[in-house]
């Protein structure tokens, strides 16, 4: 009876896990840096001397039926409102989702969905939200992909290139018109396949421990 309380706890425990990953949101990140504009970009002042290397870090949540994808971006060493530095060679004009079923990390592709500036697409129902920073320069931007929106597309139509590599992110500035910080939308591999293979490990290993036992006290 103990051996079938421990199988059975395994099994249960490990199915009641799967259930949960497999209805768990998808989870995707992408590091925005110089570095990831095709060839590299290097910041400078109107007067060409060095300004801070601006970067950033984005992640987006598809739910569960993937019908809308939340997005929450912080950004530093770019200016929001044009008066965070003196200087205009760092005023951010526009940011975007770009995805191609062909581009890669060297490559370019058209506007698929804008949350800043031209063009815009946040707009059915408009969630976005931009925080410039109290102090510094940079701030966040908020906003949710939801399914009628897109730049002549839809989050539908752009789902395979979101989840294959296929997409990214793109900051563009006074400066640099095609694009200051770039980065590849990755996606977060779920921690739960591990956990779970850990967990059945650990119910299989106590049950054998339990029958060796019971096998070498009879």
């Amino acid at each position: 009876m103990i051996r079938l309380g421990v199988g059975l706890s395994a099994v249960v425990l490990c199915h009641s896990l799967c259930v949960s990953a497999s209805l768990a949101d998808t989870m995707l990140v992408a590091n925005l840096t110089n570095d990831g504009e095709p060839g590299g970009v290097t910041p400078t002042l109107t007067t060409g001397e060095p300004r801070p290397a601006s970067f950033g870090t984005a992640t987006f949540v598809l739910n569960d039926d993937m019908t809308s994808m939340t997005m929450d971006i912080e950004v530093h060493n770019l200016d929001f409102t044009g008066s965070q530095t003196t200087d205009t060679n760092d005023n951010l004009t526009a940011a975007h989702i770009h995805a191609s079923p062909t581009v890669t990390p060297t490559t370019n592709a058209g506007v698929v969905w804008g949350f800043f500036g031209l063009p815009f697409n946040d707009n059915d129902p408009n969630d976005q939200v931009v925080t410039p920073f109290a102090t510094g320069v940079g701030g966040t931007i908020t906003g949710k992909w939801d399914a009628p929106e897109g730049q002549n597309t839809t989050l539908a139509d752009q789902l395979n290139n979101l989840l294959t590599q296929h997409a990214y992110v793109n900051f563009h500035t006074s400066q640099f018109g095609g694009g200051e910080i770039r980065g590849m939308i990755l996606v977060i591999p779920e921690p739960g396949t591990a956990l779970i293979a850990a967990i059945a490990a650990v119910g299989l290993l106590g049950w054998r421990q339990r029958r060796s036992f019971s096998s070498s006290s009879t």
